[in-house]
């Protein structure tokens, strides 16, 4: 939901920002990997039961994802290496997360709580899958009340209202897993409505593979020039 809505205003705002961070030389990966070190730390932060060590170090690492993306554009590094390694550090850097989180209930709460964090992180990586299936056959699956910008929010109320109130991180989970399941459902339904009026997508996709496997072949069959028999010259 907030990608959708406030990607733009977002972009524009942290520009300055990526312009700045590329007099430092830093590349965007290794920011992203920065991120995800943060992210570990405060992981471990977070299970140990330093609260508010831990709502520090998840927003210092939720920093470093905002600013990769300008950071690319400003260096003019952006690339699908890069993107395909953002994408699979925010997977990591959840899993992260919500361990810790899952640590903390078990040894600070009812440790069936565990359960809870557990079931958020494995709904997380099904709408994960269903924009990447959906992008993968050409149709759309963003959106959702429950993306992963909303869910570092809520986590990060759901930490900072831990200090005050008992057991306010676990009614934060709570409602991560029913606004993470009522998302899951929309990107189906999303997906599905578009498969039905989108048959021959499929037919695309086979059609590309298909002029991509003439073009290697092509390449394959190619007579080398150094191999070539000269013309006799009379």
């Amino acid at each position: 939901m907030f990608d959708g809505k406030f990607r733009a205003p977002v972009d524009a705002a942290v520009k300055p920002l990526g312009a700045a961070l590329r007099k430092t030389r830093m590349t965007p990966d290794q920011l992203t990997l920065v991120g995800l070190l943060i992210a570990v730390a405060a992981a471990v932060a977070i299970g140990a039961g330093h609260i508010t060590l831990g709502l520090i170090l998840v927003i210092l690492a939720a920093l470093p994802d905002l600013l990769d993306g300008a950071l690319a554009k400003a260096s003019g590094a952006a690339s699908q290496r890069g993107a395909f390694l953002d994408s699979t550090v925010d997977r990591v850097t959840d899993a992260f997360l919500l361990g810790g989180v899952a640590y903390y209930f078990a040894t600070h709460e009812d440790p069936r709580l565990a359960v809870l964090p557990y079931a958020v992180s494995s709904l997380a990586f099904v709408i994960s899958y269903q924009r990447a299936k959906a992008e993968s056959l050409g149709l759309n699956a963003k959106g959702g009340l429950m993306e992963r910008a909303e869910r570092i929010v809520l986590l990060c109320i759901g930490l900072f209202l831990q200090q005050w109130i008992d057991q306010a991180l676990v009614w934060a989970m709570w409602l991560m897993l029913v606004l993470i399941t009522i998302t899951a459902v929309q990107r189906f339904v999303k997906v599905w409505k578009q498969a039905a009026v989108a048959p021959i997508t499929q037919a695309r996709i086979d059609l590309r593979r298909a002029r991509r496997a003439s073009r290697r072949d092509k390449r394959r069959t190619r007579v080398p020039l150094r191999t070539r028999v000269p013309r006799r010259r009379d």
